[in-house]
């Protein structure tokens, strides 16, 4: 093997566009360029979504919707999931994340009315909608605040 012989791999990396070939060729002359404007200039350049001082289509839209920096650290959790984390019987935020059920950054816990749950278990610490803490105390569960 020489240096002068290595190529990559077939199908890897597709072939550039030869362009400037005359007549015959899509990419002859001006090469796709149009005819002049900054496009078909060497180093014309602008930003994504300039539109030659127009007002740019995402400015001209209106604003809208809201996403809370707080949902970051918020996580949803089905009762099956619960089941999961109950090693000791006692499931706290740091039993969910331990388990793998939710990320290691998440700080509270909402435990919603999905799924079943077959054990007694022991919840600490976690908000609990109505469904869910009646599916708890069901299977004979208890809730800590």
């Amino acid at each position: 093997m020489r240096l002068n012989t290595i190529k990559p791999a077939a199908g890897s990396r597709p072939k550039g566009k030869r362009v400037g070939r005359g007549i015959g060729c899509t990419d002859g002359k001006t090469c796709g360029r149009g005819h002049k404007g900054q496009h078909a200039r060497a180093g014309g350049y602008h930003k994504v979504g300039f539109e030659g001082g127009q007002m740019p289509l995402q400015r001209r839209l209106p604003k809208s919707g809201f996403r809370s920096a707080m949902s970051r650290y918020v996580a949803e959790v089905r009762l099956h999931e619960l089941a999961k984390a109950a090693e000791g019987d006692v499931v706290d935020v740091l039993a969910l994340a331990q388990a793998g059920v939710i990320p290691h950054h998440i700080q509270r816990v909402r435990v919603i009315a999905s799924g079943e749950l077959n054990r007694a278990i022991k919840v600490r610490g976690l908000e609990l909608t109505k469904g869910a803490r009646a599916a708890i105390e069901a299977a004979g569960g208890s809730i800590e605040a």
